[in-house]
């Protein structure tokens, strides 16, 4: 269980709630032990009443309704606090399950680039929900009924040792058996849960990556095969889940045969030392009602082991996760406000995970309030460069500063507060248009929304959706044209009012005149900010106070627009093919 050890920091949280529960379930069970007692009592009394030439009959009469009563109001006693001790313990249960999913949410917005590069989604979203979901069970179900058995076996026990000492060994002779069994089978069940959980991970990567992709198997007619490969996985997702379940069949049948054999060793000996009038009768009825009463205790230890087992192997697939750490750290604070000078210093980057260098030995000065245009070939390295500036990844050489400080001595969000970001593949959320512009500001009303629309020249469009602001948007914003996407996003990052703002090929989609239209409100907006516009197209750099042409990841040519046209390179060359492609 040394996974499971992560999770004594919750137990710690809500020890007060937790030993409660614990003392409802030793108080319970107290009250549990009453009947069989008086059950006992009672025919020992009628035993001794048969065998009296001069018993009172209405005395046995009145011991048998007192005890009777006992039993009723000590049964309703008990039933009340094992109801109690279900709403303590499953309630914490329910408050580690919610701390823990927000735990490990917390911790994904902290992880890289990098780490979203190398897991799946539906892997993701697994141990976040199915994973929380196994290791819940540990720490509410299987915590209670652990519980209660431990209370209600030390207690049992100690009665049944208390007035028959020699039958209470006989009795628990089948337990060291049990206990044989259950860790035997318990490892296996570790090994099986793990692998059945791997396996609904890749059903939940495969589904997720099928739906987001659904309109490439469609349009490439592949929905049979993506139903076969589907099919194989789900094939032996069941194959993994019969062998778990064949293993945890194996519990409840040999729970029940040792108890079987319990009661049979009680009615034996116990019978014997009856009739030599060892014990009374009553004694005999009590320890067949402890041995029953142990009998779901008993059953449910391989049921918690269950449990335990497949929370161990769930909570060591989010440890996995949680044990990881990002390579970006927040700085400790720049007190002065961001004003936007920006400036590279031997800038070299190369990416983790291929090796491949996007950046290299980049200088540039980027004076506040100014606007760069940046253009070049795909895969040049314009993307990273507005990366790097965010901090999505930091240089391998060189160092990157904004008035005059490191970039790694702001804090991640002193940093990324000040700067509004489009990216290349504009995202939006399953959410209204509304909202999925107030994200850039979450306090922004909605007429500064409306204004801000009108400036990205999205307005138009918006209002004429039937439910305007308010449409709900499907997943990735589908609902809109790609240049509807675009518009949506620059107005998202617009009414945050950063002082930087960087724009990545954010106007591909949208015609010319449109185009214009945005560069025109662009110009106004950003006149005191420092803005970074990405694009292939040269109208869209040409008033730019200056444009850095990148190739392999280093800068070939800078300038003004009316010096670069006059150079030979690739500027000139884009631009004279643009400009013969607009006059056709």
């Amino acid at each position: 269980m040394k996974e499971l050890r992560y999770l004594n920091k919750y137990f710690l949280k809500y020890r007060t709630k937790l030993l409660l529960g614990f003392l409802i379930t030793v108080i319970a069970r107290i009250f549990s032990l009453v009947a069989p007692r008086l059950i006992g009592n009672s025919l020992t009394a009628v035993e001794n009443y048969l065998q009296s030439e001069s018993g009172d009959l209405s005395a046995i009469k009145q011991i048998l309704l007192i005890n009777i009563l006992v039993i009723v109001g000590t049964t309703l006693a008990s039933g009340f606090l094992t109801f109690l001790m279900r709403q303590t313990i499953i309630n914490v249960s329910r408050y580690i399950e919610f701390d823990l999913k927000n735990e490990i949410f917390w911790h994904y917005q902290r992880l890289t680039q990098r780490f979203y590069k190398n897991n799946r989604t539906g892997d993701l979203m697994n141990r976040i929900s199915e994973d929380v979901g196994k290791v819940r069970m540990y720490v509410g179900p299987a915590f209670m009924y652990s519980t209660n058995t431990v209370a209600l076996f030390i207690i049992v026990i100690s009665y049944m040792i208390s007035i028959a000492p020699e039958l209470t060994l006989y009795t628990v002779l089948p337990l060291p058996i049990l206990s044989i069994t259950i860790y035997k089978i318990s490892r296996i069940i570790n090994q099986k849960s793990t692998l059945v959980q791997e396996m609904l991970s890749k059903m939940s990567s495969y589904a997720q990556e099928s739906f987001s992709g659904i309109a490439v198997i469609k349009s490439y007619n592949l929905q049979t095969q993506a139903s076969s490969d589907f099919n194989s996985l789900a094939t032996e997702s069941y194959d993994k889940n019969m062998d778990l379940v064949k293993v945890q069949a194996w519990f409840f049948p040999l729970m029940v045969l040792l108890i079987g054999c319990s009661n049979l060793i009680v009615i034996l000996v116990g019978g014997n030392q009856y009739i030599n009038g060892t014990i009374e009768i009553g004694v005999l009825a009590e320890f067949i009602i402890y041995v029953n009463m142990l009998t779901w205790p008993v059953a449910v230890v391989g049921w918690i082991t269950n449990i335990v087992q497949q929370a161990e192997a769930s909570q060591k697939r989010i440890n996995a996760f949680l044990k990881e750490q990002p390579e970006i750290e927040s700085g400790k604070d720049v007190t002065q406000k961001v004003t936007g000078n920006i400036e590279f210093k031997n800038v070299s980057l190369s990416y983790p995970e291929t090796g491949i260098k996007a950046l290299d030995n980049v200088n540039l000065s980027i004076p506040s309030g100014s606007t760069l245009g940046i253009i070049g070939n795909i895969g040049s390295g314009k993307s990273t460069l507005l990366d790097a500036i965010l901090r999505l990844y930091d240089p391998s050489q060189g160092s990157i500063e904004i008035d005059g400080h490191d970039l790694k001595e702001y804090t991640l969000s002193e940093l990324r507060d000040a700067i509004g970001y489009v990216p290349q593949n504009a995202f939006l959320f399953s959410e209204s248009i509304e909202d999925n512009i107030r994200f850039g500001n979450p306090n922004a009303s909605d007429e500064a929304i409306q204004a801000i629309a009108k400036k990205a020249v999205v307005h138009n469009n918006i209002v004429k959706f039937k439910e305007g602001y308010k449409t709900l948007l499907g997943e990735r914003g589908v609902t809109l044209s790609g240049g509807q996407i675009q518009r949506v996003s620059i107005a998202r990052a617009l009414i945050k009012d950063p002082q930087i703002l960087l724009l990545d090929d954010c106007l591909s989609a949208v015609d010319t005149d449109t185009e214009e239209e945005i560069l025109k409100h662009l110009k106004s907006i950003t006149k005191d900010k420092t803005t970074l516009i990405v694009s292939h197209r040269i109208s869209s750099l040409k008033h730019a106070d200056q444009i850095v042409v990148f190739e392999n990841g280093k800068i070939v040519q800078q300038g003004q627009h009316t010096d670069l046209i006059e150079v030979e390179g690739y500027y000139k060359e884009l631009f004279e093919i643009q400009q013969a492609n607009s006059s056709k």
